[in-house]
C-alpha cells in the first residue's frame, strides 16, 4: 500500500493499536488514538510514563495497527521508525493534535496546563511501510 493511501485513511480514521518492543522482544499493545502532522508523520499523544514510551526511547520501532469505526472492513498497517517529542517543544504540536482530533478545546490554557500536569509527549512514526497491499 503506498503511504498517502495510508495517511489518508489515518485522516479518516484514528482508532489504532500500537505494538512497541518490550526487553525481552515481545510485543507491547497499547489502543489509542493517531492523527497525521503537517509532515506526513503518524502521531500519538502519550505521557512520559508509559510503557510505550519507555519501549521506544530504548528501541524506536513502532507498528499500528488503525481500524475503521464499525471494527469489520477496510483497515491499515503501518510500520516506521519513531522519535518522541517531549515538552516543552511538544506544545503546539499537541495543541496541533488534538485540533486535528477534536476540533476547537473550549479552553487551551487548561488543556496546556493539562499537557504538563500529566507530562505528555508526543510520539512521531515516520513511515516506512504500510499495508495490506491484498485481501488473503
Amino acid at each position: 500500500m503506498d503511504l498517502d493511501e495510508a495517511r489518508e485513511f489515518v485522516r479518516g480514521n484514528s482508532n489504532a493499536v500500537l505494538s512497541t518492543l518490550r526487553k525481552d522482544g515481545t510485543p507491547q499493545l497499547s489502543p489509542l488514538n493517531v492523527a497525521v502532522d503537517r509532515e506526513g508523520r503518524f502521531v500519538i499523544s502519550s505521557r512520559e510514563t508509559a510503557y510505550k514510551v519507555k519501549n521506544l526511547r530504548r528501541e524506536p520501532r513502532a507498528w499500528l495497527c488503525v481500524l475503521n469505526d464499525g471494527f469489520y472492513g477496510r483497515w491499515v498497517s503501518i510500520e516506521g521508525e519513531v522519535d518522541i517529542q517531549s515538552l516543552p517543544d511538544a506544545m503546539e504540536p499537541l495543541v496541533d493534535y488534538y485540533r486535528t482530533l477534536s476540533g476547537e478545546h473550549p479552553d487551551w490554557d487548561d488543556y496546556r496546563a493539562a499537557m504538563v500536569r500529566d507530562q505528555r509527549c508526543l510520539i512521531r512514526i515516520a513511515a516506512t511501510r504500510a499495508g495490506p497491499d491484498r485481501e488473503g
